[in-house]
């Protein structure tokens, strides 16, 4: 028995302890041998049982307190990095040669959403350096000075649409009212976001400021208040749908910029604006209908 005590005292203490005793009267009673052997098992097991509560009251304390932190951690994502760098403005314009030499509108697959022949390609003059237009809306009128030495091929485009009635009868599809990205999105007869006139053209301003492997082209830009530009699906894919920026927005250079907006213009965008989105979000159809009644030239 003294020996199982000690045996035991090791595997598992309280086990050791009890055989510990068991064994000690046995040897009080009969007078055997082996007390050393039960006060050792006493010993460790009482030593080996000790250490077993300690550990325990330690393992209970971590948990604990391991539990608390979890709850006390932010809900949201904890950024250990330095913040992303501001965007950049728009890069100086610098032309790019040629120029305006070879304007090029390939059709698309997709068929136009409306009818629209496509503009005269090759050669349009940049002179002059602006032109005048404007779009009047069920919201008001919004005056433009579109940028023709800047982005020749851009507003040979728009010229040529408003001329043929393109822009008539069609609304402002989409409103965003996001921190970044503030615009009236019009140009599409669908109102889906999907339609166009059937064919597409390169893109110009700011992006032909980069080379076309330049990683600068994925990082945004301040496109300031008033400025108009053409909205794609990606580089080379500009149609009929274009941006009226409300105000600075952040996007890759990537988006033609051929115009500005007036102050009458901002002012209708401005109201149009604070209506806000249908649904109460930052990005969908505008909370009241915005129909262009006729896009024209001055």
């Amino acid at each position: 028995m003294a020996i199982a005590a000690l045996v035991c005292a090791f595997l598992f203490a309280p086990l050791g302890i009890i055989f510990g005793h068991i064994s000690l009267a046995q040897i009080k009673r009969t007078g055997e041998d082996g007390r050393g052997l039960a006060l050792t098992g006493l010993i460790v097991g009482y030593v080996a049982t000790a250490l077993s509560i300690v550990f325990l009251v330690l393992m209970v304390l971590f948990l604990v307190a391991l539990s608390q932190g979890i709850e006390n951690r932010p809900s949201g994502p904890v950024y250990t990095a330095a913040p992303p760098p501001p965007a950049q403005e728009l890069p100086a314009f610098d032309p790019p040669q040629p120029l305006g030499t070879n304007c090029q509108y390939p059709a698309t697959p997709a068929p136009a959403s409306k009818k629209a022949a496509a503009p005269r390609s090759g050669r349009v003059p940049t002179d002059p350096a602006t032109v005048g237009a404007g779009i009047e809306t069920s919201r008001g009128n919004i005056g433009l000075t579109l940028h023709n030495a800047e982005a020749p091929c851009t507003v040979n485009n728009f010229a040529s649409l408003a001329q043929q009635g393109f822009f008539d009868g069609t609304t402002c599809h989409r409103l965003t009212t996001s921190p970044v990205l503030k615009v009236l999105q019009c140009g599409d007869p669908s109102g889906t976001g999907e339609g166009g006139p059937g064919y597409r053209f390169p893109n110009e301003y700011p992006t032909n400021q980069y080379r076309l492997s330049d990683p600068a082209l994925k990082q945004a830009v301040i496109y300031p208040r008033g400025t108009v530009a053409m909205a794609n699906s990606g580089v080379g894919t500009n149609g009929s749908q274009f941006f009226l920026m409300y105000d600075d927005s952040r996007l890759p250079p990537t988006y033609t910029v051929f115009g500005t907006v007036d102050e009458t213009g901002l002012a209708t965008l401005d109201e149009i604006a604070a209506d806000g989105v249908a649904d109460g979000a930052d990005d969908g159809p505008p909370a009241q209908d915005v129909t262009i009644t006729q896009a024209r030239l001055d």
